[in-house]
């Protein structure tokens, strides 16, 4: 019995350690183990494979608009919050207009108490719409304006982005004039703030 724990024990270390140094030559460029972009790739190929080419094609090119317009306006929230919080506190929430805040709130209570998903649910400012993002900065002004060219310049790129937010959320295929210009007003925002 005491040798089955030591070769148990000594299988684990191992392995642990193939892991640690496995870390090391994947950051060096090294494949170790399963190429994880392949594999993704391959499932999701396996998951739309019934639709035609033409909607396999539509699909994955809005999939990619979608994961940066995700990116976006979850860096929106975050800027909002992190913001707010450097320059009122962690009591931040509670002094936003009134509107936004019965807003977020009915959706968060709905969410909790009809909803089987179970996602994130906690976080107040994730259940604000879209377009009431650019309304808490334009509220908040004092705190952005060092951020902001101008609040014309934000509403009209948070604006374009919410229509097109809303396109893209109801699977209706875009133009590629129009790609263009939603990585044009993300690639502005970001160099604007910084990232």
């Amino acid at each position: 019995m005491i040798d089955y724990k030591k070769d148990l024990r000594d299988f684990l270390f191992r392995g642990v350690m193939f892991e640690s140094e496995a870390t090391v030559f994947q950051k060096a460029g090294i494949q170790i183990g399963a190429d994880l972009a392949e594999v993704d790739e391959r499932l999701l190929a396996e998951q739309i494979a019934p639709f035609s080419l033409l909607r396999r094609n539509n699909a994955i090119e809005m999939a990619r608009l979608y994961a940066l317009l995700h990116c976006f306006e979850n860096e929106v929230r975050f800027l909002i919050r992190s913001t707010l919080e450097e320059n009122e506190g962690s009591d931040w929430w509670n002094s936003l207009p009134a509107k936004v805040k019965k807003h977020a709130e009915s959706r968060q209570q709905s969410s909790v108490k009809d909803s089987w998903l179970e996602g994130e649910k906690e976080d107040l400012l994730g259940f604000v719409d879209f377009g009431m993002l650019a309304a808490i900065i334009v509220e908040k002004w004092t705190f952005f304006e060092d951020i902001m060219p101008s609040q014309h310049w934000l509403k009209q790129r948070m604006d374009e982005l919410e229509k097109a937010r809303n396109f893209i959320a109801h699977n209706r295929m875009l133009l590629p004039s129009e790609f263009g210009r939603i990585y044009m007003y993300i690639s502005d925002w970001n160099r604007v703030v910084g990232l």
